[in-house]
């Protein structure tokens, strides 16, 4: 039988060997740190303290905006400096708390928990809730909303996704490696929640090692299970991930839970177990920075909102002539146009460049070669696509199933004109999903 996968999708130079046995190293910030108070989709966290206040590690400094919404914690100690607009790593200018680092890191003391076994399904949602998570694989969905679908009862599998396509990272897999012990402790929590679940643990065939310790690890528990995946770009996005570990398609107009399935990074899942078993919120993740465009590549346990240009000079700063700085991967990322931004709940990586090849090369017309057809996950046509958003056709645009595009970037990498498929795809795809909430 073959390995478990998707139709379409490419296979882009993994770039893993930059930082793949590299230790995660604990970083210390030594400057301010900047929270913004949008690190999640839903409603902005609004401030519960006021500029001149004393906070401490672990004390809520921005509580939920709403039900689709997540609490920020103090990842230090220190002054809050200041509420107003800074950077974040996707170039916009969001609200942000500013604490002054007093550099002492004094901490709340946390609420006794309870064991597990003695814990109910709605104390185990709240202490998620109350503890600011949300996936951290990139999307920043509420973890707690994720968690509470309308019929538990329904659903089956309960996916961490433990792929890593996107190339270069190496966060997720450092994790499994140092400590997959908290994913399976974090997946034991979430099963608690849904009684007719299994817990799947999706992960490519290039990481045998974490795929040997995983199985090791559950072996003896009946509700889990290990599967191996192809290598291959974007196994680990959810739809593709969901329809390789259980043969069920989702759409666009559907949630993983219409199809009987929740899917949780490798960092959120962590971030579950130290909620629920530990008591302690979400303040910091792993961040893998990586790339030949920086002296010493590694990965860093880093605190959120910690300056992404001190995690730079951590690595031994950025190489001469470096070029392009990416927050995320190559394919998903966003270039940076400053460093001067916070790592946030969703900051996986700091991708450094030494050449910008993107900005070197010059688009042509399409030739009707169809490479963009068959690398798309989602079976759309990207040239087509592209065409109706660059004349601005959000009704053919939608007619074609535009909608049905993951932003996986696939397509932009296989064109042999250099179209930016991806971009132009992207942005009207966001115009029309913002339109269709209007109606």
């Amino acid at each position: 039988m073959g390995l478990l996968t998707f139709k379409g999708g490419v296979h882009p130079n993994d770039g893993k060997s930059f930082a793949k046995d590299k230790e995660i190293v604990e970083l210390l910030p030594k400057g301010d740190l900047v929270y913004p108070l949008s690190q999640h989709i839903g409603a902005p966290a609004s401030p519960v303290v006021k500029k001149g206040d004393h906070v401490l590690k672990g004390q809520m400094i921005a509580e939920a905006g709403g039900f689709v919404s997540a609490p920020i914690y103090a990842s230090v100690s220190g002054t809050v400096k200041a509420i107003e607009p800074h950077v974040n790593p996707t170039g916009a200018k969001v609200n942000c708390i500013v604490i002054e680092n007093d550099g002492q890191y004094e901490e709340v003391e946390y609420p006794p928990v309870k064991p597990l076994s003695e814990l109910t399904k709605e104390e185990i949602l709240n202490m998620i809730a109350n503890a600011g998570i949300v996936g951290m694989g990139g999307a920043g969905f509420p973890t707690r909303v994720k968690l509470s679908p309308k019929e538990p009862e329904k659903i089956d599998y309960i996916i961490a996704n433990c792929a890593e396509c996107e190339p270069y990272i190496t966060a997720d897999y450092r994790r499994m490696m140092e400590t997959p012990e908290l994913l399976v402790e974090g997946m034991k929590v979430i099963l608690k929640l849904f009684d007719n679940a299994k817990g799947i643990f999706g992960v490519e065939d290039n990481k045998p090692d974490c795929i040997a310790k995983l199985k090791e690890l559950v072996k003896d528990e009946p509700r889990m299970e290990v599967k191996t995946l192809m290598t291959k770009y974007p196994q680990g996005a959810e739809r593709q991930l969901i329809y390789a570990t259980t043969g069920r398609a989702i759409n666009s107009t559907m949630l993983p839970a219409d199809a009987g399935c929740v899917v949780d990074n490798v960092e959120t899942v962590i971030s579950i177990y130290n909620a629920v078993v530990k008591g302690i919120p979400s303040m910091e993740r792993v961040v893998t920075v990586s790339g030949d465009g920086v002296a010493n590549p590694g990965n860093y346990k880093v605190l959120f909102g910690t300056s992404q240009k001190e995690l730079v000079e951590a690595a031994g700063g950025l190489k001469e002539g470096c070029e392009k700085v990416i927050s995320g991967g190559p394919m998903m990322g966003f270039a940076m146009y400053t460093l001067d931004t916070p790592i946030t709940k969703t900051s996986s990586s700091i991708l450094c460049l030494s050449k910008d090849e993107v900005s070197a090369s010059t688009a042509t017309a399409c030739i009707n070669c169809g490479r963009c057809v068959e690398a798309c996950p989602s079976r759309i046509i990207p040239s087509r696509l592209a065409d109706l958003a660059e004349r601005h056709d959000e009704a053919g645009f939608v007619k074609m199933n535009g909608l049905e595009c993951v932003e996986c970037g696939s397509c932009s990498y296989v064109c042999p004109a250099k179209r930016h498929l991806k971009q132009a795809i992207g942005s009207m795809r966001k115009t029309a999903l913002a339109n269709k909430k209007k109606k």
